[in-house]
């Protein structure tokens, strides 16, 4: 059913890169389930796309609950194996973090959300939060929020 052409394979997911694939006249019935077996995703992308993050602070009722919740929306990325991370300062953190799975868009590009839970006082003293997009071999992608800046 398919010719293989210059693939490669990278990361820990298991992520394989297929450069050209050549399937049978359409005329003919292709099982890509078969031909891969169960649970095998197959990727067809054009190269790395950075995806554009959003930090959303949180909301003032928090605040009067000593909490606080940080929102990371990141949009509009590829491939789908981008990570989210948190730094609390300049202190990486996984405490107190959530992150969805990929979401696929029509557009062929791959969304994720993550939400950082804070004491009120530690976002107060927090100096900046940051939202981080990693992806091995390429630089990360960036947003920060200043506590002391942000109001509603």
């Amino acid at each position: 059913c398919f010719t293989w052409k210059k693939g490669s394979f990278s990361g820990v997911r298991g992520l394989f890169r297929v450069q050209e694939v050549f399937v049978r006249p359409l005329n003919e019935f292709v099982s890509l389930w078969r031909t891969f077996g169960g649970g095998t995703k197959l990727i067809v992308g054009s190269g790395v796309v950075r995806p554009t993050l959003t930090v959303l602070p949180p909301s003032k009722e928090e605040d009067k609950q000593s909490s606080a919740t940080v929102v990371c929306l990141a949009t509009g990325g590829f491939p789908s194996n981008w990570n989210l991370g948190w730094k609390v300062g300049s202190t990486s953190t996984s405490s107190g973090v959530s992150t969805s799975l990929e979401v696929l868009g029509t557009d062929g590009r791959y969304s994720w959300s993550s939400t950082l839970s804070l004491s009120a006082d530690q976002w107060r003293k927090a100096g900046s939060v940051s939202c981080e997009a990693s992806l091995s071999g390429q630089s990360p992608v960036t947003q920060t929020l200043d506590p002391d800046h942000c109001s509603e």
